[in-house]
């Protein structure tokens, strides 16, 4: 009898989690190390990392089938997304991209991968997942960094550091369907979705402030801005954006969003976005010197809710924090400058 596998993914704060009860359920955060070779797998139950994908240069971002069967990882150098078959290890194919490969995602039903293109000019490719063929690019006139899809997958939310936009696309008619420019750039995006599973609202991180933008998804219209409460001596972030990484929880309660500037995640409560506490991450303690920001970036929940896991670039590690105490419970050391990470969901 086969081992049947499941995947949870964060489709516009929607997490899709198949066949199993999450009371059966083992979640395994995968982290891509995006100055290494390496992407670093750790076990949600005990907190440390049982598997690393290795000989894969500069990984940026990884998903998976929804069975669990393969991987699809971008790469820093190579305009290409890498297939693994997850079990074996073993490269499937490299896919060749119509240019620098940045975020990339799954759609709810297998059947396509969306990258974002991260050069000018740039694009969102479609992925034939049945082909495994990159069969249309969408073009846009900039480069496009992060994109999340909505809970059914129709539309793709693309931001862009450069265009100062969130663009989003429709996937059945496979066109751009509208954007909201705004005054600085866009950095990573989240969305929220309503009682009936739509879209609701989108958060955007903006690469000047400390804080976020909320997009109305039916008017397409930003209508608030939230900004960390000034109280804290900032850090020096090392080259880094004062926020990036941001995430609606599983259960669809709360809004979790990095700070580099106060080395922290600030939770915000939905959907009042009312601030409910922080979370202090690991800084970098150099001899003689003043602390600097450990760079926390991307953000990963365990199914039930009661876990985040927060890549800290500058420290090397991922912080795993209790989601109703807002403690730290464990600090897992992966390898160089973990990014982006993602959630796969084992019988």
């Amino acid at each position: 009898m086969k081992a049947s596998f499941r995947r949870l993914g964060q489709l516009g704060g929607v997490w899709i989690l198949l066949a199993m009860p999450l009371a059966a359920a083992t979640a395994r955060i995968y982290i891509t190390n995006h100055a290494g070779t390496t992407i670093s797998i750790i076990d949600t139950k005990d907190n440390k990392v049982v598997g690393e994908i290795k000989d894969i240069e500069v990984p940026e971002a990884v998903d998976f089938a929804p069975d669990g069967s393969r991987l699809y990882i971008t790469q820093g150098p190579d305009n290409v997304v890498t297939v693994i078959d997850r079990k074996t290890g073993n490269e499937i194919k490299k896919i060749p991209l119509s240019g620098h490969a940045n975020d990339l995602a799954v759609t709810r039903d297998g059947k396509w991968v969306v990258v974002c293109i991260g050069q000018v000019p740039g694009g969102l490719d479609l992925i034939d997942t049945t082909s495994l063929e990159n069969v249309k690019t969408i073009p846009a006139e900039t480069r496009l960094h992060d994109v999340v899809l909505s809970p059914d997958s129709r539309f793709a939310v693309t931001t862009s550091p450069n265009g100062k936009f969130v663009r989003v696309f429709d996937l059945q008619s496979q066109q751009q369907a509208w954007e909201v420019k705004f005054d600085q750039g866009t950095l990573v995006p989240a969305i929220e979705s309503g009682p009936d599973g739509s879209p609701r609202r989108i958060f955007v991180q903006l690469a000047e402030s400390d804080g976020f933008t909320v997009v109305d998804f039916a008017t397409h219209k930003e209508v608030t801005r939230i900004k960390f409460p000034d109280d804290q001596p900032s850090l020096t972030r090392a080259g880094s954006p004062p926020s990036h990484g941001i995430s609606v929880a599983p259960d669809g309660k709360t809004l979790w969003v990095n700070s580099a500037t106060y080395d922290s995640v600030f939770v915000y409560s939905l959907p009042e976005l009312k601030l409910v506490g922080r979370v202090h991450l690991p800084q970098i303690m150099a001899p003689g010197r003043e602390p600097i920001s450990g760079g926390p970036e991307w953000i990963a929940f365990t199914p039930d809710s009661k876990t985040a896991y927060i890549a800290n670039a500058g420290d090397r590690s991922v912080s795993a924090i209790d989601m109703k105490s807002l403690k730290a419970v464990a600090r897992v050391q992966v390898g160089e400058a973990p990014g982006r990470m993602n959630t796969l969901v084992l019988p």
